[in-house]
C-alpha cells in the first residue's frame, strides 16, 4: 500500500541555531532588518527542500516564525495593543519585537512611514506555556472594543515563496477559535470568544487570497479540540467552519488537533464542513477506533510518529495498528503524519557525534522522523527501515543500562512518612524566623545570575580541554565571590551563589545522575531565541554522589548572610526532559525525587538553612483534560514532598514556579507545603496572586516584581506599585520580594540597576505603615 505522508510543521531555529544568532545580532544593533529577513528566508528554503528530499508528500508553509506563531497571528490580524504605537498597515519588526520582549524606550520604530517612540518603554505581552509543552507563546490581549484588520497575509507570502522554489505547500494557520480561547480579556469577565464575528472576515480574506494563489489545501490548527470546551465554544467551531466553507468553498481545510484525545468534542469535529481531520494517535491511540466511523468524504490524517519525544518508532507495530483503517476506508483517504508539529524535537540526530552507538540507535529527531514517515508511506513499507526499527526497540528493552534493581526497590519502599514534614507550617515558621532573623519583606533572587560571555567562554574552554580543571574552578570561584560581594553591597537579605558553574537548571543535575544522556546540538525552542537541550532519560535514575554541596559551602563561607541551596525539582526535571516511554512518568518522577532528596539532606547536613527546590514546570505538566488532573497532581505533589520533607523544621524550603494559572491547582500548591513559593507575576500585574488570596494560602510567597524576560529596567516607582497590589492580596508577613525568574539570560547592565531598584522598593515598603484592608 502507498499512503500519503504529511508534516504539520518543522523546527524554525536552523540546524546550527542560525535564527538565534541572527535575532540576537539584530537586537544588539549589530545587523539590520534585511540581514535578519534573509536568514529567515534561507531557513525556510532549507526546511522545504529537506522535506521534499525526504519524500514527504504534503509539506507545510507558514510554520516559520521569528519569535512565536501565536504572536504572528496577533500581528497579522491587527490585534496590537495601543501601547505599541501601531496605527494601521504593515507592522514593523521593532513593534513585533516590542510585543515579544518589551521596549526600553530608547529605540524607535517605524510604521507606515511615521516615527513612533515608546516613551519610557512598554512591557512585553504576557507569556505562558503552549498547552502542556515547554514552548511559550505570547498571550494576545483583547478587549470589548477590539477590531481586526489584515496587516499582511503571511500565509500567502510563505506559500508564494515556496511556490517560486518549485514546492507546492499546505499553508498552516492557527485556528480562530483556538486563538480566541488562548487570548486574555483586558476587562474582567470579558470573553474574547465573543469577538469571533469580527475576526471571521479576516480569516476568510486570508483563505480567499490563498485559494486565488493556487493553494488547494490549508491546515488550520484547532488544538482547543482536545480541551474541555463549553457549549459556546463548540457552537463557535461549528459557526466558523460553516462560514469559511461558504465563503471559500474551493479551498480544502485539514483541521488539525494534537496533544490529546478529541473525546467528547469528536461529534463537533466530525460535523464540521472540512475536508480533513488530523488526530494525535500517539497521545491518544484509542482514537483510532472511532475514526472507523468517520464520514466517507473525510480525509483522515493519522498522527502516528511522536512529535514530542525522540525515541525511534516501532514501525512494524504502527503498520499493524493502522491496518484496520486502511482495509476499512482505503489508503487513498488516509495521510500519515507526526502527532503534532516537529517544533518540539531537535532537528537532526546526525549532528550528535558524542552519543554512543547503542543509544543513538534508539533515537529519532525531526529529520529522522521524516525518514520514518517516508518508510511507512512507501509501498509495503521500507522493509530495511522497518527491520532496523524493530531491532532498536528490542535492543532498548533488553539493555542492562536501562534497568537498576536497587532503584526499583527503593521506589517500592516509599511510604507516607517520607513525604511529610515533622510539623505543620505554623510551627515551622516560628522556628525559622528565630533562626534566620530576616527583616519584613525580605529580598532575594530566584537563583541564577547572568551567564556572561566570559562565563560561557571559560566553560567551553574547560569542556574542550584548553584550560585545566584547577583554572576553571579558580575562575568560577572568582565569579561566585564577586556575586556574593555585590549582593551584600546592594543590601539583599538572602543571597545566591549565582550558578556560574551550571549550564542549565536541568542539564546540570542530569549530567550528575545515572540514567541520563546529553546531546551537543539537540536544541529545541522554548521561546524567541531561548533554546534548550533537554536531557534524555533512558534508564533508572539515581544520584552517585553530591552534586551542589561543594559550591554551596564555598559561597556560604564568604558571607554571614544566608545563601540558598539551589536545586531543580523532580517534576521539572521530568517535564523538561525527553522521558523514557517504557515506564510511567509517575515512577520516573519518584526515582528523580529520591535522588534530589539525597541532595537536600546533604545540603542540610552541610549547614544550609534555606534550600530552594524549583518546580518551574509543575503546572505545565498538567493534563489538558480536567478529569485527568487529580492523578497527575497526586504524584507530582508526592514527588516534591518526597524530596523536601526529610529536613528539620528549622530548615526553610523554597520553591519557584514559572508563568502559570494557579486558580485551579491552588489545592495542590498548598499540599506541596513549601515554606516559601516564588512565582512570576509582573506581567499579569499581580493578578495571579488572586488565587492565593481567595484560598487564604497560609505559607509565604515571593511574587515577582519585575519581568526578567525583557531588557527593560523598571524603576522603583513601578516596583512599588506592584508591591502595593501584592499587599492588597497578601499579609505583610507572607510577602517576599524577588524578580520573576532567574537572571541567567539577562545582562549585568540590566540586572544591576533592576536589583538595586528592587531593594529600594523593599526599603520603601518597610518605611510605610501597615496597609489598610
Amino acid at each position: 500500500m502507498t499512503i500519503k505522508t504529511a508534516n504539520l510543521g518543522f523546527p524554525r531555529i536552523g540546524k546550527h541555531r542560525e535564527l538565534k544568532f541572527a535575532l540576537e545580532s539584530y537586537w544588539a544593533d549589530k545587523s539590520d532588518a534585511g540581514a535578519l529577513l534573509d536568514i529567515g528566508k534561507r531557513l525556510r528554503a532549507q526546511n522545504w527542500a529537506l522535506q521534499k528530499e525526504k519524500g514527504i508528500d504534503i509539506i507545510p508553509s507558514n510554520d516559520f516564525s521569528f519569535y512565536d506563531h501565536v504572536l504572528d497571528t496577533t500581528v497579522m490580524i491587527g490585534a496590537i495593543p495601543s501601547a505599541y504605537g501601531w496605527k494601521d498597515g504593515p507592522v514593523a519588526l521593532d513593534t513585533y519585537f516590542a510585543m515579544a520582549r518589551g521596549s526600553t524606550g530608547e529605540e524607535a520604530h517605524v510604521d507606515c512611514g511615521h516615527q513612533h517612540h515608546h516613551g519610557h518603554g512598554v512591557p512585553a505581552l504576557e507569556m505562558t506555556k503552549w498547552f502542556d509543552t515547554n514552548y511559550h507563546y505570547m498571550v494576545p490581549e483583547l478587549g470589548p472594543d477590539q477590531s481586526f484588520a489584515l496587516t499582511a497575509n503571511r500565509p500567502l507570502d510563505a506559500f508564494i515563496e515556496a511556490k517560486t522554489l518549485g514546492i507546492h505547500t499546505r499553508p498552516v494557520i492557527l485556528g480562530p477559535v483556538t486563538f480566541l480561547k488562548l487570548a486574555k480579556g483586558t476587562e474582567e469577565g470579558f470573553a474574547p470568544i465573543t469577538l469571533l464575528e469580527r475576526l471571521l472576515p479576516v480569516y476568510a480574506r486570508v483563505l480567499a487570497e490563498l485559494s486565488a494563489a493556487g493553494a488547494d489545501w490549508v491546515q488550520i490548527d484547532e488544538p482547543c479540540l482536545v480541551l474541555d470546551l463549553s457549549g459556546e465554544e463548540q457552537a463557535a467551531l461549528k459557526h466558523v467552519y460553516r462560514a469559511l466553507h461558504e465563503l471559500v468553498p474551493n479551498l480544502k481545510i485539514m483541521l488539525a488537533t494534537y496533544f490529546g484525545n478529541i473525546g467528547d468534542n469528536l461529534p463537533t469535529a466530525l460535523s464540521l464542513p472540512v475536508s480533513g481531520l488530523h488526530v494525535d494517535l500517539v497521545r491518544a491511540p484509542q482514537q483510532i477506533d472511532v475514526l472507523l466511523e468517520a464520514p466517507a468524504d473525510l480525509t483522515l490524517s493519522l498522527g502516528i510518529i511522536d512529535g514530542r519525544n525522540i525515541w525511534k518508532a516501532d514501525l512494524a507495530a504502527i503498520l499493524k495498528k493502522i491496518e484496520p483503517l486502511v482495509q476499512r476506508i482505503g489508503a487513498d483517504r488516509l495521510q500519515i503524519a507526526p502527532s503534532c508539529s516537529l517544533l518540539h524535537v531537535p532537528i537532526d540526530l546526525d549532528l550528535e557525534t558524542g552519543l554512543d552507538e547503542e543509544l543513538t540507535s534508539w533515537l529519532a529527531f525531526a529529520t529522522q522522523k521524516l525518514d520514518e514517515l517516508s518508510a511507512l508511506g512507501s509501498p509495503g513499507g521500507a522493509s530495511q527501515a522497518i527491520a532496523a526499527a524493530s531491532e532498536a526497540v528490542t535492543s532498548r528493552a533488553a539493555s542492562p543500562r536501562v534497568h537498576d534493581l536497587k532503584v526499583r526497590q527503593r521506589v517500592a519502599a516509599i511510604d507516607e512518612t517520607m513525604m511529610t514534614r515533622s510539623s505543620g507550617f505554623a510551627e515551622r515558621t516560628g522556628l525559622q524566623e528565630r533562626k534566620l532573623r530576616l527583616p519584613l519583606f525580605p529580598t532575594t533572587t530566584i537563583g541564577s545570575f547572568p551567564q556572561t560571555s566570559d562565563v560561557r567562554k571559560s566553560r567551553s574552554a574547560f569542556t574542550k580541554g584548553t584550560i585545566s580543571e584547577a583554572d576553571y574552578d579558580a575562575f568560577l570561584k572568582k565569579e561566585t565571590e564577586a556575586a556574593i560581594r555585590w549582593q551584600e553591597e546592594i543590601g539583599l537579605d538572602v543571597l545566591v551563589h549565582g550558578e556560574f558553574e551550571r549550564n542549565d537548571m536541568v542539564q546540570y543535575f542530569g549530567e550528575q545522575l545515572s540514567g541520563f544522556a546529553f546531546t551537543q546540538h539537540a536544541w529545541v525552542q522554548s521561546y524567541g531565541s531561548r533554546y534548550v537541550r533537554p536531557p534524555i532519560i533512558f534508564g533508572d535514575v539515581s544520584r552517585p554522589k553530591p552534586m551542589t554541596v561543594e559550591w554551596w559551602c564555598y559561597a556560604q563561607s564568604l558571607t554571614e548572610k544566608p545563601v540558598k541551596g539551589m536545586l531543580t525539582g523532580p517534576v521539572t526535571i521530568l517535564n523538561w526532559s525527553f522521558v523514557r516511554d517504557d515506564l510511567s512518568r509517575a515512577d520516573v518522577s519518584r526515582q528523580i525525587a529520591l535522588a534530589i532528596r539525597d541532595e537536600v539532606l546533604d545540603l542540610e547536613k552541610a549547614g544550609a538553612a534555606m534550600i530552594q527546590i524549583d518546580e518551574a514546570a509543575l503546572r505545565e505538566g498538567l493534563p489538558l483534560r480536567k478529569a485527568d488532573w487529580k492523578t497527575y497532581l497526586d504524584w507530582a505533589v508526592e514527588s516534591f514532598r518526597l524530596c523536601a520533607s526529610g529536613v528539620a523544621d528549622e530548615t526553610q524550603i523554597h520553591t519557584h514556579m514559572c508563568y502559570s494559572e494557579f486558580n485551579q491547582i491552588i489545592d495542590a500548591i498548598a499540599a506541596m507545603d513549601a515554606d516559601v513559593i516564588s512565582i512570576e507575576t509582573s506581567r499579569s500585574k499581580m493578578e495571579l496572586l488572586e488565587a492565593f488570596r481567595s484560598y487564604k494560602y497560609p505559607n509565604e510567597i515571593g511574587p515577582g516584581i519585575y519581568d526578567i524576560h525583557s531588557p527593560r529596567v523598571p524603576d522603583v516607582e513601578e516596583m512599588t506599585e506592584l508591591l502595593t497590589l501584592a499587599r492588597q492580596r497578601l499579609t505583610d508577613g507572607q510577602l517576599w520580594i524577588n524578580p520573576d525568574c532567574g537572571l541567567k539570560t539577562r545582562k549585568w547592565e540590566e540586572v544591576r540597576p533592576a536589583l538595586v531598584n528592587m531593594v529600594a522598593a523593599a526599603k520603601a515598603l518597610r518605611s510605610i505603615g501597615p496597609i489598610r484592608r
